[in-house]
């Protein structure tokens, strides 16, 4: 069977050609008041891992980092150069995503924290700039649940699309035949952290 053979691949889909990793402002002071903070970090790094793997761009920020701290040290050691910004939204580094055009990236998987404040106001402002976004909704978080879920229902309801860890790195590498399939299969078979947080 070729290529020919099969279906054509969905529009709505990523693909690391396309598509970039955003981890917003997942900082020292910040995760510390998280719910279930160790899983959404595990969650972050396996995306920031599978993009290497895959040799995706991943962008980050930092939320006032002089009050707020650095990036959690598992992830900044995965980062590059990570811009700060006094505007909730990420929108406020806009060199990070003339970098992404650049690269000839329209689609972005969006992680970090605040889902309700920094996290929901990027999207928003992504989309309403053209991007197609994507939201890893186990790699996002904030302190109360109220505003986690209504933070997802008004991401979605503007057109974002939800998804999950797993999804996001399957979606990714598209094929089992590919040579990347086994480095992003054990990610996806790694052990989750114990958190009862």
């Amino acid at each position: 069977m070729s290529e020919n053979d099969f279906l054509p691949r969905s529009p709505l889909m990523m693909s690391p050609a396309d598509t970039a990793l955003l981890v917003v402002d997942v900082q020292e002071r910040l995760i510390g008041a998280m719910p279930h903070r160790n899983r959404l970090v595990w969650n972050i790094r396996r995306l920031i891992d599978g993009a290497g793997v895959l040799e995706m761009p991943v962008v980050a920020t930092e939320q006032y980092p002089r009050g707020l701290g650095p990036t959690v040290g598992e992830l900044a050691e995965r980062l590059g150069e990570i811009p700060s910004k006094l505007t909730f939204s990420c929108g406020g580094c806009p060199e990070i995503f003339d970098q992404l055009r650049r690269r000839d990236v329209f689609r972005v998987l969006v992680a970090g924290i605040e889902a309700h404040v920094c996290v929901a106001q990027t999207v928003l402002d992504l989309m309403a700039d053209g991007w197609r976004v994507y939201v890893a909704v186990d790699a996002v978080g904030s302190r109360f649940e109220i505003d986690y879920r209504t933070a997802l229902a008004r991401m979605e309801s503007a057109g974002a699309t939800l998804t999950t860890t797993e999804a996001a790195l399957f979606e990714w590498c598209q094929t089992a035949d590919r040579p990347e399939f086994r480095q992003i299969s054990r990610l996806a078979k790694e052990s989750a952290p114990d958190d009862h947080r």
